[in-house]
């Protein structure tokens, strides 16, 4: 087995990819607040290399005003059909402008008028109220490019723990730790 963590994520990351039926890259994202209350919603993994992993959201978001006051992040991947899951725990940076620029750009046009209409986890009246801003972003923009809305970007979790669990009979689950010591990682086991 890899004693990279990172190495070990890109090999059952992309296993995931082979076997798992929808969104492989779904992931639960835990943040809490300023005064330590938790929220959990699912997000999708954008990116990930040594730096860390990626996803992207409206700052002004519940995700975003809590990673605001309390910028420290837990992932959790769960991909049923491996009977596997990691878990991911690490201080939060925002993206580069370059990098939530290139990602918004690759998104379809639906999806970049969306960002520019919601008013991501405010209270909405009505469905048709969204609907009106989307037709009314879609006149705004045209045929033409869609820049990134300033409110939008993206979020790296810099990993300083990375648990990987493996089901196993009987509840006798494998549960390997990696925690970052240095440069380097250190790795231990954990009881099921």
């Amino acid at each position: 087995m890899a004693d990279d963590p990172l190495a070990l994520f890109d090999i059952w990351f992309a296993e995931a990819r082979l076997s798992e039926p929808n969104d492989p890259e779904a992931v639960a994202l835990a943040t809490a607040d300023a005064a330590g209350r938790p929220s959990l919603r699912m997000v999708l993994l954008k990116g990930h290399d040594a730096r860390g992993f990626v996803f992207y959201t409206n700052l002004d978001s519940r995700k975003g005003n809590q990673l605001a006051a309390n910028p420290y992040a837990s992932l959790l991947f769960h991909w049923k059909s491996l009977r596997r899951q990691v878990r991911i725990e690490g201080p939060v940076s925002a993206v580069s402008e370059a990098e939530a620029d290139t990602y918004f750009a690759s998104r379809g046009r639906n999806s970049r008028l969306g960002a520019w209409a919601s008013d991501q986890s405010r209270p909405l009246s009505d469905r048709a109220t969204f609907e009106a801003r989307v037709e009314a972003m879609r006149e705004r923009f045209g045929a033409g490019d869609i820049p990134r809305p300033p409110r939008w970007s993206g979020f790296r979790v810099a990993p300083q723990r990375i648990e990987f669990w493996c089901d196993r009979a009987a509840r006798l689950h494998e549960r390997r730790l990696f925690e970052r010591d240095g440069e380097g990682w250190s790795e231990g086991l954990l009881y099921p």
